[in-house]
């Protein structure tokens, strides 16, 4: 008799044991445990650490709360100023509800994605190349409330939208290559233009002063020709002074005086009298 309880007593502990085994579970700290019993959800969500279901009767889906980084493939569409373009992305999401991430859709990871596509050729065709370019800021915030407004109801939070690259056409890059060299080019002849306009405004201011100073004209000629000696490899010509030739114009130009002692009527060697 005493025989029979011992063999009972052994085995009640081991059918114990198998079931704590079949019913033990371990949720992770980043985890949530979502029970189904018989199909239906229980309200409670199972937090992290050890917990029990019933087994044969509950199943524990467990859910992962980190935040998940998922690539979009690159997508390829016409903007829409008619460029082709492919567009690749980044999203970040996390799931805040995990009873609705199990309920409301199949699977949320491929919801997020196919979403994520989708949304990425509707910004390409409503969007100019030069948005996509350079205005990626405003582009990801509508991104992100395309992606956030269906992923509420799923009991998914879309923490940022980011767009990775744009990808053109060959002859597209050699277009806008050849426009930013015009655009510099053109930049340049203006910033020549504007320095030879205020160059001439200050040589006329120069030479309206050395016109009124003709001595500053002498001593700019000889920064000029000091200038040029200094380098010492080239022959110098020096010009003539313009002043001297003026001097020499009008000592040219004054009368000469009378000579005296000619009486008058005397002739002169030709035999001519005077008047």
């Amino acid at each position: 008799m005493v025989e029979e309880l011992v063999v009972a007593a052994a085995g009640a502990g081991s059918a114990c044991a198998v079931y704590a085994v079949a019913a033990a579970r371990v949720v992770k700290q980043y985890e949530r445990g979502v029970v189904l019993r018989l199909g239906r959800l229980l309200p409670e969500v199972r937090k992290p650490g050890f917990t029990m279901v019933i087994p044969g009767v509950d199943r524990l889906r467990k859910v992962n709360m980190q935040i998940v980084t998922m690539p979009v493939p690159a997508q390829e569409g016409i903007t829409r100023d008619n460029v082709t373009v492919r567009v690749d992305a980044v999203v970040y999401f996390k799931v805040v509800d995990p009873a609705e991430a199990v309920i409301q859709v199949e699977d949320y990871r491929f919801a997020v994605s196919q979403m994520a596509q989708t949304s990425l050729r509707s910004i390409i065709g409503k969007s100019d190349l030069d948005d996509l370019l350079s205005n990626r800021e405003k582009l990801n915030q509508g991104l992100e409330l395309m992606l956030d407004s269906p992923a509420i109801g799923w009991g998914v939070h879309i923490d940022r939208v980011e767009i990775k690259d744009v990808s053109l056409p060959e002859t597209m890059k050699r277009s806008m290559s050849r426009q930013a060299e015009a655009e510099r080019e053109r930049r340049a002849r203006v910033i020549n233009a504007d320095a030879e306009l205020l160059a001439s405004k200050k040589l006329a201011e120069a030479a309206e002063t050395m016109s009124s100073q003709p001595s500053a004209l002498q001593l700019r000629l000889l920064q000029t020709i000091v200038a040029v000696a200094a380098e010492k490899n080239s022959t110098l010509v020096l010009p003539f002074p313009v002043e001297l030739l003026r001097f020499l114009e009008r000592a040219g130009h004054e009368p000469q005086p009378a000579k005296p002692g000619r009486p008058e009527g005397e002739r002169d060697e030709t035999g001519t009298g005077s008047a």
